[in-house]
């Protein structure tokens, strides 16, 4: 038997592929027939955390929460890099270390601008003392 071409089988892939469909038309399938019917005045009202929802649901928010979602996003993606640093600092040595040390340095220069900008300022308060050209 030649060893060099090991083909491995598709059969498990098929199998499973098969399978999920079939499970969740079985579980959608059950919940429709098993399902609880009630039709109180209740039902159908939007429950958020037993609080009563009132106005519409179209409300505006201040830029500032998609801005601090997006420094969420920013550093816990820069959190898993410096994981996977840690990880494997052994084996990259010096050049690894200085790859973070570069990575990190760029991520606080970024921080220092945008906090120099003023977007990390919640206040409605204009930024006193605004970059060199931005008056």
């Amino acid at each position: 038997m030649d060893s060099t071409n090991v083909s491995s089988p598709l059969w498990p892939l098929a199998v499973f592929m098969l399978l999920v469909p079939l499970t969740c038309a079985a579980i959608l399938a059950l919940s429709a027939v098993l399902g609880q019917r009630h039709q109180e005045p209740a039902t159908g009202e939007p429950y958020e955390s037993g609080i009563v929802s009132t106005g519409s649901a179209r409300m505006h928010f201040d830029a500032k929460f998609y801005l601090m979602a997006m420094f969420f996003a920013i550093f816990d993606l820069e959190a898993v890099f410096i994981y996977a640093y840690a990880v494997a600092f052994r084996d990259l040595g010096w050049t690894g270390y200085a790859a973070a040390v570069a990575f990190i340095g760029v991520l606080a220069a970024s921080l220092f601008y945008l906090g120099r900008l003023g977007a990390l300022d919640w206040s409605s308060r204009p930024n006193p003392n605004p970059p060199a050209g931005e008056e």
